[in-house]
């Protein structure tokens, strides 16, 4: 349909459209003529995808001055879901408007997802992919090849830089797409990708892209100012802002840095021999300043990048001291022993960036400035080496990332020093953690550049603590609501056991038989009663695996079985796929199946079970983070005296989402439905209606009821709670 929203025509290509949806396109109208950063909030299943892409691409169309749509979400099988829709919302668009737009719509990912070479495709890991992808594609490799040398090259590639540079496409890509197009055409579908976006009115690519920024240098800093930004799912935001400039170093990395700076040092000492010329043009370009070096760069040669670095600092020269090859990997062996010589801890140690930086300087002789430069002159060094396997120099590379981001800043960092872990303190295993505690560092470059970002998802509750922790002002905040012809929720909340034990995930309780016992007794009843896929979450691992041990001793899984197959995630994504794809089989034969996941694990965050697949999710217990984190009392000390944000309320806000998206799994549309069940009896103070209602925002929050159930027997008793 088309219609107006005050003097815009908006494309929609559905036949009807909710009041919801109507509603959330009023108000980012109003946010893209306002001309900043927003936050929305609409529940999943009302869609959302469509709805912000048919204002944001009807919006362009009206004004040309508009760039391009950044679309950031979280998963692959996210990004592939929006370019279906957006495929849709440009067909129906350009039919309608008559225009004929000749509109670009790309999906950006990773190489292990796009690449196509017969060897290096059938790679599971990523650096394993990119490393053997440098192998066929560096310059220096290709310049040996041109030279008559007998060396293997990538034909996609080489098809890509004779003929894929000069393609002019439109049209929507998604993943097989690209791949397809580049079996055919004999193209790399990933540097394809990566040129394309410069044409592109449209990209989809996970949040890495912006918010990272050794990767955002490399991917999107051409990017125009004019651009539409949105992060869609982004009730997880700002942990990947810190993730994003947070390092860790253990023992296995130092050991590795000191071997790879043995590597290094005897590369330098062979080049002497055949090569000095390479090593004096290196010099000569560090003297003009690291601006002019990595300008000089070919495409695709870039191994290594800055985690961060000032632009007013990358206009200046190198340090002397590091200039030369030998100097520079003394200084880091010097760095190295100094990290080594702190990880002999017997204690807890905390500190801040500006005390390490002082005890480096009067331990090691090393200035905080000559820190500064150390990721990029390593990554000079790579490629005067013409070092490919960046992989096997993971170890070297994160030493020199945690170099130059603790020189960098100060404010909002601390460095936290652990002989082991807490959870298991007999096991030496020493971790240096370079934690930033402010989320806004990383998203601040973002905000500042871009017209519009658009910060939305269907569980963002309470709005006003993401603007804090991002400490950003938003020109608008909208909260909207399902609306519902027909009760497709039912919210419950199981506070005791059928031994009126009361249940309940506590640290002091987690363990008690009677506990185990009745969270088994939910479970069996539930499949009793319950057709098609049932989904279970706990609060961790270990926890999920005593559960189910102890379920195993005492016949509870036996009788699942009875009605029902069993799957378990593990931590491992490979083994989680393959229980997944058996769990749909299980569901669409009628067989029915149960799936044993943990909140905040994959399944708890990027797959839907629609329909058959999600007819009850069970949330054992209430999923708060491991209180006793040391990295997490730094952040809650962060917040508090920051943005005046108490240890109490972020504890219940991070448990409350993550709870919310693990029983807002089971609901992915109005005509879907499902049973939510909370066994915990601390849900039934307050906490239980925080999440059921207003986290899901579905039609607890229309009705505002939650059904509170204390098990008598076989009796159950439904008591309604306003």
């Amino acid at each position: 349909m088309k219609f107006f929203i005050e003097e815009l025509p908006v494309y929609f290509p559905y036949a009807y459209i909710y009041p919801e949806q109507y509603q959330y396109m009023v108000s980012l109208k109003r946010a893209l003529d306002a001309k900043g950063p927003c936050v929305l909030e609409m529940p999943s299943g009302t869609g959302k995808t469509v709805s912000l892409l048919s204002l944001i691409t009807s919006y362009q169309l009206q004004h040309p001055e508009i760039g391009k749509l950044i679309y950031c979400s979280r998963t692959v099988p996210e990004i592939e879901q929006v370019l279906e829709e957006a495929r849709r919302v440009i067909a129906y668009r350009d039919a309608e408007s008559g225009q004929g737009t000749k509109t670009l719509c790309i999906g950006m990912t990773s190489r292990r997802n796009l690449c196509i070479h017969p060897r290096v495709s059938e790679e599971r890991e990523g650096k394993v992919v990119d490393s053997m992808c440098r192998d066929l594609t560096a310059p220096w490799v290709r310049e040996r090849s041109s030279e008559g040398g007998d060396v293997e090259l990538c034909e996609f590639f080489e098809g890509f830089e004779r003929n894929g540079r000069d393609a002019l496409l439109s049209g929507t890509y998604n993943m097989e797409d690209l791949r397809e197009m580049g079996r055919t055409k004999g193209w790399c579908p990933y540097f394809l990708a990566r040129h394309l976006i410069t044409f592109a009115n449209i990209i989809v690519y996970s949040y890495a892209y912006l918010l990272d920024p050794k990767i955002a240098s490399l991917i999107s800093k051409e990017i125009k100012a004019d651009s539409v930004i949105v992060f869609d799912e982004a009730h997880n935001i700002d942990n990947a802002c810190i993730n994003s400039l947070s390092v860790n170093l253990d023992m296995k990395i130092i050991e590795a840095s000191h071997r790879n700076l043995i590597r290094i040092s005897n590369a330098i000492t062979n080049i002497k021999q055949t090569d000095a010329n390479r090593l004096r043009e290196e010099y000569s370009r560090l003297v003009r300043g690291l601006a002019q070096n990595s300008a000089s760069l070919g495409h695709g040669d870039r191994l290594t990048v800055d985690p961060v670095l000032p632009a007013d600092v990358l206009q200046e020269a190198v340090p002397g001291n590091i200039r030369k090859a030998e100097h520079f990997v003394a200084l880091m062996k010097r760095f190295t022993d100094y990290v080594r010589l702190r990880l002999r801890v017997q204690n807890v140690v905390q500190e801040s960036p500006l005390a390490f930086l002082q005890n480096v300087y009067q331990a090691a002789a090393i200035e905080a400035r000559t820190l500064r430069f150390t990721s990029s002159r390593l990554g000079s060094l790579l490629r005067t080496l013409q070092i490919t396997d960046v992989s096997q120099f993971n170890g070297i590379c994160l030493v020199a990332d945690f170099a130059t981001l603790v020189s960098t800043y100060q404010d909002g960092f601390t460095i936290i020093i652990e002989p082991c872990d807490d959870r298991t303190p007999n096991i030496r295993d020493p971790v240096l953690q370079f934690c930033c505690l402010d989320a806004s560092l990383a998203i601040k470059p973002v905000l500042d550049k871009f017209r519009s970002v658009v910060i939305t998802s269907g569980t963002i509750s309470p709005l006003e603590m993401y603007t804090k922790m991002l400490n950003f002002r938003p020109v608008l905040t909208e909260r909207l609501t399902m609306s519902l012809a027909r009760n497709c929720v039912c919210p419950l909340v199981i506070t005791r056991g059928t031994d009126q034990s009361a249940i309940s995930s506590r640290y002091e309780v987690r363990s008690d038989p009677s506990v185990v016992r009745n969270f088994g007794s939910v479970l069996v009843d539930m499949c009793g009663v319950v057709p098609d896929g049932i989904c279970c979450f706990f609060t961790s691992y270990s926890y999920m695996e005593s559960i189910v041990a102890v379920w195993e001793e005492t016949g509870v899984l036996d009788k699942v079985l009875e009605n029902k197959l069993i799957f378990v995630e593990t931590p491992d994504a490979a083994e989680s796929a393959i229980a997944l794809q058996n769990y749909k089989k299980a569901c669409d034969s009628g067989r029915g199946a149960v799936l044993l996941s943990v909140a905040r694990g994959k399944v708890s965050e990027g797959i839907d079970f629609d329909n058959q697949y999600g007819r009850c999710v069970i949330l054992y217990g209430i999923p708060y983070v491991y209180t006793e984190s040391r990295i997490l009392k730094a952040r809650m000390e962060f917040l508090r005296d920051r943005h005046q944000i108490r240890e109490g309320d972020f504890l219940t806000f991070d448990a409350m989402r993550t709870a919310a998206q693990c029983i807002g799994r089971v609901i992915r549309g109005k005509n879907d439905y499902g049973l939510m069940v909370f066994a915990d009896n601390r849900y039934n103070r307050g906490v239980g209606v925080g999440v059921g209602a207003k986290g899901v925002g579905m039609c607890a929050a229309a009705r505002g009821i939650v059904i509170v159930i204390e098990c008598h027997g076989h009796l159950c008793l439904w008591v309604e709670v306003p």
